[in-house]
């Protein structure tokens, strides 16, 4: 899985031609590691229709602060650069996909 950074995150995700679903996460939050699993496999399953990216949070105040991230894990869906899904907190691969479904 891709990480990004304040200064990559427009090229990386605005820019992207594929929807970009991001991780807004942090070393210190249990709920955000038990997602890395579940991301790394969606990564590698959706590829063709979406990118997943994680950006930690805490070294990068910027994009945070510029979509008002307050908890972690959140997970915000991109498309066409502009975010056009937001969640908050773990949950399982299956409802994951299925709440996404109608924003890909």
């Amino acid at each position: 899985m891709t990480e990004v950074t304040d200064a990559d995150f427009e090229t990386e995700v605005i820019g992207s031609r594929l929807p970009v679903l991001v991780e807004f996460t942090a070393d210190w939050c249990p709920p955000c590691r038990q997602m890395g699993p579940v991301l790394t496999a969606l990564a590698a399953e959706e590829s063709e229709r979406f990118r997943v990216v994680q950006l930690d949070v805490d070294t990068n105040p910027l994009t945070t602060n510029a979509y008002k991230v307050l908890s972690m894990p959140t997970f915000m869906l991109f498309r066409d650069g502009e975010p056009v899904r937001s969640m908050v907190g773990a949950r399982p691969k299956r409802r994951l996909l299925e709440e996404l479904a109608d924003a890909l």
